[in-house]
């Protein structure tokens, strides 16, 4: 794992504090697939936040717009 990818993950880590560890292990385990689609997905979901939405719609919504690579993701 790269140094980028390694501070991705305990990013991700600290994001997810409050979620059950199950699903914590899950979403880490999706981000070390593919650390730079969630790079670019948490970079988007701060500009829209800069944009006046909230954290939470911006997230659902960059979301959406990645599902099918997420998804992909849950599949291999």
């Amino acid at each position: 794992m790269s140094f980028q990818g390694f501070l991705l993950k305990h990013y991700a880590n600290w994001k997810l504090r409050g979620t059950p560890q199950g699903q914590r292990d899950h979403m880490l385990a999706l981000v070390e697939k593919d650390p730079e689609l969630f790079k670019k997905i948490g970079e988007e979901v701060e500009r829209r936040k800069k944009g006046g939405e909230s954290e939470m719609k911006a997230a659902m919504e960059v979301m959406k717009k990645y599902r099918a690579e997420i998804a992909a993701l849950m599949n291999r």
